[in-house]
């Protein structure tokens, strides 16, 4: 236990998890951990809104801070993050004075899309080609070799939801890309010919103990995910390179918690594409679809606990995405409407409806993944039809 936390808020049997972030995958981290009995503190940005309102225990605060997250790391046994935007020089200096973060440093430095894919590539896993550019010259000369415009455009750092990644389709839009760049370099990939994109979650315990999540497949929306399924219909060869793949990953950053693997199939072959050392959008069917979500999992790895399974509960299930309106109208009425649907779960994360927010997720179980995917879509069709805009208008769409 950490002798630093006050005597008075301390469970001597159970050890504090400290959160650092406060977004959605935070929200469910704590859920996960009050069934588990496991006291949580959350540092969070006062902009952070997802978990607020369902726990008391929230510190307001910059991650960025070195004092701020020192301190913070005061009250908690572990470290554990709900996004990878720390850096990870940070992590090492609390660890050198005797504090636990996990994923470690080593881990979060994989974030860095740019370094992923030098190692990545560096140690025989197949990614797409790519390479770093901070002039219109190297971006024309990168899409010579590669069978020419458009190319997809990477900031590595700080990119998610779609937002870090532009098409570039010639020289003008390389010159905007490179301006929202603000000098720093971007990560040029070819336009491949993705045939499907996967994800893998794999949980690891300190030892290297690990389980593996059923691979689900992910279906984009202008760079967002907006559903997926589990399982995915693939061969079972290509699946279990999958499992083999993101298992050797995860030995390879250290890491402790949940990764997601994330992949993309060219030419029926495997392509590693991203890496996130944490809970992730791709496994949030795992909450009501598997016997252990993701987040349970994640805490018991930071806790070294031992693990839970990994087993779907059902034959299949889907998950579908729910982002915010064009008139930024309110789901929280619409969730009766969604309720309606048979063997459906509703998530919202309680943030403040903007257009094109992720603001909350539907998963539906089934027999096949036609039907889960079909039941999942049509309450999240029935989420946005009954929600409410600030006028109490009715919004029908």
């Amino acid at each position: 236990m950490n002798p630093d936390l006050p005597s008075t808020t301390r469970n001597v049997f159970t050890p504090t998890v400290g959160i650092v972030g406060g977004g959605q995958l935070a929200r469910m981290m704590v859920q996960a951990a009050g069934r588990l009995g496991v006291e949580v503190h959350v540092l969070a940005r006062v902009t952070d809104e997802s978990v607020r309102g369902i726990w008391p225990a929230v510190h307001d605060g910059d991650p960025a801070d070195p004092s701020v997250l020192e301190e913070f790391s005061r009250r908690c046994d572990v470290l554990t993050f709900d996004h990878e935007n720390v850096d990870p020089e940070l992590v090492d200096a609390l660890v050198r004075v005797g504090r636990v973060a996990r994923p470690g440093a080593s881990a979060l430095r994989f974030c860095d899309k740019a370094a992923q894919r030098t190692a990545l590539a560096t140690l025989g896993f197949v990614v797409p080609p790519f390479a770093l550019a901070t002039t219109v010259a190297e971006a024309e000369a990168f899409a010579r070799l590669h069978g020419g415009w458009p190319l997809v455009a990477k900031t590595p750092r700080g990119g998610y939801d779609g937002k870090g990644v532009r098409w570039v389709d010639g020289a003008e839009q390389a010159l905007v890309a490179l301006a929202l760049a603000g000098g720093s370099p971007l990560l040029l990939e070819p336009a491949l010919a993705i045939e499907r994109e996967l994800a893998v979650l794999v949980a690891r315990r300190p030892d290297g103990g690990h389980v593996v999540y059923p691979i689900v497949e992910t279906f984009q929306r202008d760079g967002i995910c907006c559903s997926m399924v589990a399982p995915a219909e693939i061969e079972p060869a290509l699946a279990c390179e999958a499992s083999s793949i993101a298992v050797a990953i995860a030995d390879l950053v250290d890491m402790v918690g949940v990764l997601a693997v994330e992949f993309f199939v060219v030419d029926g072959a495997l392509v590693v594409n991203e890496l996130a050392p944490r809970p992730h959008n791709s496994g949030h069917f795992t909450i009501e679809g598997c016997v252990t979500s993701q987040f349970e999992n994640h805490l018991r790895a930071v806790l070294d606990w031992p693990l839970g399974a990994t087993t779907l509960v059902a034959s299949a299930v889907a998950t579908v995405n729910v982002l915010g309106t064009s008139d930024g109208a309110d789901l929280l009425a619409g969730v009766p409407h969604a309720l309606a649907i048979d063997d459906v779960h509703v998530h919202l994360y309680g943030k403040t409806a903007r257009p094109g927010r992720k603001l909350g997720h539907v998963t539906a179980l089934a027999a096949d993944t036609a039907t889960a995917l079909e039941r999942a879509s049509r309450a999240a069709h029935a989420l946005r039809r009954g929600a409410v805009r600030a006028d109490d208008t009715r919004v029908v769409s």
